[in-house]
């Protein structure tokens, strides 16, 4: 189902047959290193990634990641969307494309889009984002986006060090 339109994008929700795009996402060295290694191996695998993580966060919170391709060619550039965690004090936003689609301008204008839609559709009022201390490239989006650092936190899965950047109103990060 088609979530939004931008400019060039389309966003919409995942849906199992996306399996082969997001283990091919989900195992860039990238992906690996600067959000962390999921174990998605296999179809099945990516298959029941999608089943546990998406596709349940549109059931029980009408809001998850989403797939965002381009409007024309509908080829999937990559993943943005709200997160609802429970070790987080607010619903977070998060992102990943694959490198050949970086230096485009496509996450920007895809989580801009988001932080709209997280404004007006889902009704929140402040968004958080998490991001490892040395992913340079996000923690520019972020501020792009006019979130500001807050704090360090510890990730209570794994103990990693994170930064934790948040917006208190949505309407905020547009200006």
């Amino acid at each position: 189902m088609k979530i939004l339109d931008t400019e060039r994008l389309t966003l919409r929700e995942l849906s199992l047959a996306d399996a082969g795009f997001i283990l091919k996402l989900l195992n860039e060295p990238s992906f690996i290193q600067n959000i962390g290694d999921r174990n998605v191996r296999t179809l099945d695998d990516a298959g029941n990634y999608l089943l546990n993580g998406p596709l349940d966060s549109y059931r029980r919170h009408g809001f998850g990641l989403f797939l965002v391709e381009t409007k024309a060619a509908h080829t999937p550039l990559g993943i943005c969307g709200l997160i609802k965690r429970a070790a987080l004090p607010a619903v977070d936003i998060g992102f990943a494309f694959l490198p050949e689609f970086w230096s485009q301008g496509y996450a920007l204008e895809a989580a801009t889009a988001i932080l709209t839609y997280g404004q007006e559709v889902a009704k929140l009022d402040r968004i958080v984002a998490i991001v490892s201390p040395d992913n340079e490239r996000s923690i520019r989006l972020l501020g792009k986006l006019g979130l500001s650092f807050e704090r360090m936190i510890t990730w209570p899965e794994d103990g990693a060090e994170l930064k934790l950047y948040a917006t208190d109103a949505v309407s905020s990060a547009r200006k």
